[in-house]
């Protein structure tokens, strides 16, 4: 039996292991791509992470006996969020790195559970993110091809550590594929589209870059009622919006983001970006003076960033069920064949399995194939008690309407 030592991150050096440890569990890995120290920290940081406004976040690295780092985890909450669910207060552990051994991934595993309990929690997500489901969210379990950025990869073997410890599969989340360049849309796509563009009343266009400035506020405002209410899902503040949109302006191409509008007002988005991670694989996770200028270089330049990232699509209720979707589906075909060449393939992430509307219309209207999947497991720290999985999203149009008219 080998002895581990778990110890707490709390000096610069205990980061910059923290960090490091990717380097020696990936050592032999040629599809993982670290991702940017930085982003990784910035989970960490009080003054740029608002949930530690009533939350906590610890991480520990883990050792073996010969000092040499073989692991790390970080444990945290949310008090509204941990309280949101019905079941039982939960928290979270992500950032989940281990060696392939049980014994070393239960000593992680101890420790997350044993503080959160402390604090009054009574399961556990992971592996998560202290923060939106966007990013660093469920473990890699099918599909282990390069990761979109701020998506996990994993070794194959994460998913024994994460099941024979106790978790189970709370839901999946899916990663769908489709070449840019295809015939390949359902027909009905094509039709209802082009009913559409007969209508003067209803325009789809990209983005235009003197939209820019109104372009977040757009999207926060479909975004609210189209998604806020959701299982999981928080209502998106201005400040949120407006700092979405400065950290997408250096990388976004525009043509990529289309908007609908009925009568000149916002009524749905389907928003992508070019993958950065073609670039970032390049940088070994630093983003100094010297870096940034690679990631320009591969970017701009050398073009490495081949595959496109459908981040969200979303339409108004009282839209939804009127062709808007296919409009906006239509435009995207006619953007990916004025640009033929620029890319490679379309890939579009975060797709529950407690939203099957969302799979079929994905896999019937952009006819794109299921691609990857990550797990989020959940653990109860009370091994007697029952567990559910995720409810279905099953609030329907009429529901949501009904409800905001009622205020």
């Amino acid at each position: 039996m080998t002895k581990y030592i778990l110890s707490e991150v709390k000096t610069a050096a205990d980061r910059r292991q923290f960090l490091d440890v990717v380097d020696r569990i990936y050592a032999a890995c040629d599809e993982y791509i670290r991702p940017w120290d930085h982003d990784i920290e910035g989970v960490f940081d009080p003054s740029k992470n608002r949930l530690f406004d009533g939350g906590e976040a610890i991480r520990w690295v883990l050792l073996d006996d010969k000092g040499e780092a073989v692991g790390r985890i970080a444990a945290f909450y949310n008090r509204k969020n941990a309280f949101d669910t019905a079941e039982q207060p939960t928290g979270g552990c992500g950032f989940f790195e281990c060696i392939d051994s049980n014994e070393a991934a239960a000593v992680l595993f101890d420790a997350a559970r044993d503080w959160l309990s402390s604090r009054g929690m009574e399961a556990m997500d992971g592996p998560v993110n202290f923060g939106s489901r966007d990013t660093w969210w469920g473990l890699l379990v099918d599909g282990f091809y390069p990761p979109i950025y701020g998506m996990n990869y994993n070794h194959p073997y994460y998913k024994h550590l994460f099941e024979d410890y106790g978790f189970r599969n709370y839901f999946d989340q899916y990663s769908f594929r489709r070449d840019m360049i295809g015939d390949d849309l359902n027909e009905a796509v094509f039709n209802k589209a082009g009913r559409l563009e007969q209508n003067p009343d209803y325009e789809f266009r990209s983005l235009r870059k003197r939209d820019l400035a109104t372009a977040g506020e757009s999207f926060r405002t479909i975004y609210n009622k189209a998604w806020a209410g959701f299982n999981g899902v928080s209502p998106m503040t201005e400040e949120q919006a407006r700092e979405m949109m400065r950290s997408l302006k250096p990388i976004i191409d525009p043509r990529l983001i289309v908007f609908a509008y009925h009568k000149g007002e916002p009524i749905g988005f389907f928003v992508n970006v070019p993958d950065i991670n073609g670039a970032i694989r390049h940088l070994h996770g630093k983003f100094g003076l010297w870096a940034k200028l690679r990631f320009l270089y591969h970017l701009k330049i050398k073009r490495s960033c081949r595959t496109v990232m459908g981040l969200v699509f979303g339409v108004l209720p009282e839209y939804q069920g009127k062709g808007i979707e296919s409009g906006m589906i239509g435009h995207f075909k006619k953007v990916a064949d004025s640009i033929r060449g620029s890319y490679d393939a379309l890939e579009l992430v975060w797709v529950g399995d407690f939203n099957p509307l969302m799979i079929r219309m994905v896999e019937s209207y952009v006819v794109a194939k299921r691609y990857k999947t990550h797990t989020t497991y959940r653990y109860l720290f009370d091994r007697d008690k029952p567990f559910s999985r995720c409810p279905r999203v099953s609030r329907s149009r009429k529901a949501v309407l009904e409800e905001r008219q009622n205020g």
